[in-house]
């Protein structure tokens, strides 16, 4: 048995009491917590302790959606105009890197992006990848990169009929069995789907049937942009949810991403069926979308979650984002600061509930060993009413200087421990040059 003891901290729990406890530790007994607290001084021989220096020890944070494919497209600017809409978006960027994506791509783009996840304090992530010139094997690819880092995972791949017919369900069936057969709680499995707009009746039929023999939820896009309604209205005369529904897709267990463009009465679907909902304010922006009506969906009792969709690994940033986009967009300085902290740190959790057998995302004994001390050290009172100013406008602007992800310490000084992060980012350098020649 490993253990360790962070000692000397301002630990934020956010136990069921939000316990907010200054110079204390936190005792940890290979991947799990064992104590937090006023722990004294030679009750435990521990194998390694950590000084926090008065700083915040809290729980590592969680990504509800992430596309660790896209790390290589960072500084990239697709051939020809600029696309006008999202469907360009889609067509002339995110399809054409996908599609030229190989093996070593896959592997290389999600082992930093879950570096950088890990030094921004985020312990879990919930991805959905497609790589269509390599799908067969690709999650395998995308799981070593996060054993090899430390963090937790949950993966799919996104079937879409805009290459082959039904690609990719072969790959979320593989995976989706072998999660289940492992019992190893680091890395699970959702059944990936893109959105309705690319997706087929005997595609969305097919994979149905083998998401409910397996237990298994899903993971889709929905209602991100006018194109994915329009068209599902066009071919169906559905609705976004009516047409899920159909085939049995809503459940606790399935993420629909966006929902940018659901009526009222899809709002109270999601909730019917409580089913989850994940927002990427900044991705939105960064697409030049509407807004998510959030606020309208927590007043309806829908859990909701927060992700980047891709845009960086660091969580902090998207909440802070969500409320100032909250706010511009309804013109109100007094909505939505409690509600995105709220959300990043304890819908998130709830969703991870759902999703794994290990609880997290709170210090307190038998929680997951995810833990995180960013560098700073409150220099204003910091208690319960305090504390979401503080992540907002001071955490959000430093640096993690620990990660301990299941026990491990995997962050130590800012730095990756027993990652040559200097081979790794010269090796991702010549991937992306390799990766952008081939997109025309």
């Amino acid at each position: 048995m490993s253990s360790l003891l962070i000692k000397n901290g301002f630990v934020v729990t956010l136990n069921d009491n939000n316990d907010m406890l200054e110079n204390a530790s936190v005792y940890i007994e290979d991947d799990k917590i064992a104590e937090v607290g006023q722990i004294p001084e030679g009750k435990y021989n521990p194998d390694r302790v950590i000084d926090a220096g008065g700083n915040i020890v809290m729980p590592g944070l969680i990504n509800a959606h992430h596309h660790l494919y896209s790390t290589f497209a960072r500084g990239f600017s697709p051939p020809g105009e600029p696309a006008r809409n999202f469907k360009e978006i889609l067509e002339r960027l995110w399809w054409k890197l996908d599609l030229a994506l190989d093996a070593d791509d896959v592997y290389y783009s999600a082992l930093m992006a879950v570096m950088h996840a890990a030094r921004a304090g985020c312990t879990t992530i919930i991805d959905h990848h497609a790589s269509p010139s390599c799908s067969e094997g690709s999650l395998d690819l995308i799981e070593k990169a996060f054993r090899e880092v430390g963090l937790n995972g949950c993966l799919c791949y996104e079937v879409s009929d805009r290459n082959e017919k039904g690609e990719g369900i072969a790959e979320n069936e593989r995976f989706i069995k072998k999660c289940k057969a492992s019992n190893d709680d680091q890395i699970t499995a959702l059944f990936g789907l893109h959105a309705l707009m690319t997706l087929s009746t005997p595609t969305l039929d097919k994979c149905s049937d083998i998401a409910h023999t397996l237990g298994a939820g899903f993971h889709v896009h929905v209602a991100e942009a006018e194109v994915d309604v329009q068209v599902t209205f066009e071919r169906y005369q559905r609705r976004i949810m009516d047409r899920f529904l159909d085939f049995g897709i809503p459940s606790p267990q399935t993420i629909f991403v966006h929902g940018i463009h659901f009526e009222a009465r899809e709002m109270d679907l999601l909730k019917t069926t409580d089913s989850i909902l994940v927002n990427n304010p900044e991705s939105n922006m960064n697409n030049g979308l509407s807004v998510t009506p959030i606020l309208e969906m927590l007043s309806r009792g829908v859990l909701v979650g927060i992700g980047t969709d891709g845009m960086s690994s660091h969580m902090i940033s998207q909440a802070r984002a969500m409320y100032l986009l909250q706010r511009t967009y309804r013109r109100d300085p007094r909505v939505a600061f409690a509600e995105a902290a709220e959300i990043l740190l304890k819908n998130n959790r709830t969703i991870c509930d759902r999703l794994f057998t290990e609880p997290r995302g709170a210090l307190a004994p038998g929680y997951l060993a995810d833990v995180i001390i960013p560098e700073y050290v409150p220099f204003t009172p910091l208690n319960p009413n305090t504390f979401y100013g503080h992540l907002l406008f001071g955490l959000s602007f430093a640096r993690v200087g620990t990660t301990v992800a299941r026990g491990n310490v995997i962050v130590e000084n800012g730095h990756m421990v027993g990652i040559d992060e200097e081979a790794i980012r010269a090796k991702s350098v010549e991937r992306a040059q390799k990766l952008w020649s081939k997109i025309h």
